[in-house]
């Protein structure tokens, strides 16, 4: 006989899945970060003759909206636009880039109109990443989900993420500037169907669970201060993406030193992407076996040396065979940090605190390129190598920050009931004196 309960769990699970699959995708394909990084960096390397070091600082400045991620984050979690909570972001910001793509597209190319049209793209895109990584955080925690929901959303952003790296050497070799910016408008317009679909498996008293509670801005700010395990859990994604050399001087050191083509640097970072697929499935089934402290700790020892085969590379081909190791050794990784990000979210906050771990990722990566920059230029012969150097020490610098996650986070696997998480939920809810 079937049993009608769990084909109704069954059902509702892979709507879940699906939704959050076709969100994460679109979401991620134009997330300007990923889809414009490279293009526009050869805007100014080619068009208009940037420095390496004028290319890496672009790159930081632009990611101004990501770095302030934990505003977008709290402006998610207090502000409830027209009555939709997240579908509300999608439905006014939405518009809102497309409109400043449009006006890229029809600007001069100058690296002050980049300048501004790139932080405007982010700014508005932000509002819209909040609005979809803290839903996700918040049906994560309440269907018991965070590992699924982690592997889906690390599948769904290395997808597109490698296929854009893929794209961007072809954009960048064959299109003008104007005809980038109007692709990317075009596959911008895909998200506004967010603003209006409602799945009852997603929507349905989502807002009313314990989970998405929250006070007031100051309450708010208290509760996330005391919470204990945002800090161990937002240092390890800090240190996991702070990886300094593997952009602006990866890029140089492939087309100047080793003399490969421009393409390379693109389809270097869209197959070490894409190989991150593999491992990260295998996440999303072990992470229903094993609890995540154990997860975490073994993906990271295997995550470590991965960018040292960089060091041993004499041309753009072997570039392309170490991108296969790192992503490999590195996939287990990246999900088992979401997967504690999201278990870590206070409740009513989780727009916060994963718009704080976004904004980990965007400051690593644009602080650790500068940084890279900088250690690259010490030594025309091994200047690349000393950044290898540096990325193996950041990464094995996790180890020690692990014992520290409270202990209670992580000690069921996905799907496992954890009663002891549950009721520090309520008791900090009514601590709070819930809602204002």
């Amino acid at each position: 006989m079937v049993n009608v309960a769990n084909t109704d769990d069954s059902s509702s699970t892979r709507r879940l899945l699906l939704y959050f699959g076709l969100m994460s995708l679109l979401v991620n394909v134009v997330n300007p970060g990923f889809l414009l990084d490279i293009p526009t960096s050869y805007m100014l390397k080619n068009i208009l003759h940037a420095s390496a070091s004028r290319i890496s600082l672009f790159r930081l400045l632009t990611g101004i909206p990501f770095y302030l991620g934990f505003a977008f984050g709290m402006v998610r979690d207090l502000w409830n636009p027209i009555g939709l909570r997240d579908r509300g972001y999608f439905r006014i910001f939405v518009p809102l880039m497309i409109c400043v793509l449009a006006w890229m597209a029809l600007s001069r190319t100058s690296y002050l109109g980049l300048l501004i049209g790139m932080l405007l793209t982010t700014a508005a895109f932000s509002f819209i990443f909040a609005a979809f990584q803290g839903l996700t955080a918040l049906i994560g925690q309440e269907a018991l989900m965070t590992g699924r929901l982690s592997a889906l959303n690390n599948i769904f952003l290395f997808l597109p993420v490698g296929a854009a790296y893929f794209a961007s050497g072809f954009m960048s070799e064959r299109l003008s500037p104007r005809q980038i910016f109007l692709m990317v408008l075009a596959l911008t317009t895909t998200l506004i169907m967010f603003g209006f679909w409602k799945p009852r498996s997603v929507f349905s008293h989502a807002y009313d669970n314990p989970h998405a509670k929250g006070t007031n801005f100051l309450g708010d700010v208290r509760r996330l201060l005391k919470h204990r395990a945002i800090y161990p859990v937002v240092l390890i994604n800090l240190l996991w993406n702070f990886s300094p050399g593997s952009f602006t001087p990866m890029q140089f050191y492939l087309t100047n030193q080793l003399h490969a083509p421009d393409a390379i640097y693109a389809d270097f970072l869209g197959l070490y992407n894409l190989v991150f697929l593999p491992p990260t499935l295998l996440y999303g089934f072990l992470c229903t076996k094993f609890p995540p402290r154990k997860l975490l700790l073994w993906s990271v020892i295997i995550g470590v040396p991965q960018f040292i085969p960089m060091a041993l590379i004499h041309t753009g081909q072997q570039a392309l065979v170490a991108a296969v190791l790192i992503g490999l050794m590195g996939g287990l990784a990246n999900a088992a940090c979401i997967d504690i990000a999201m278990r870590a979210c206070p409740p009513g906050l989780q727009g916060t605190l994963m718009m704080m771990i976004a904004a980990t990722f965007a400051l690593s990566m644009r602080g650790g390129d500068v940084l890279g920059s900088w250690i690259y230029g010490l030594s025309p012969k091994y200047g690349f190598q000393y950044c290898v150097i540096a990325i193996t020490v950041t990464y094995a610098l996790i180890l020690p920050v692990i014992p520290f996650i409270p202990k209670q986070l992580t000690a069921t696997a996905d799907g496992e009931p954890n009663p002891e998480e549950e009721a520090l939920v309520l008791a900090e809810i009514g601590d709070a004196g819930g809602p204002a």
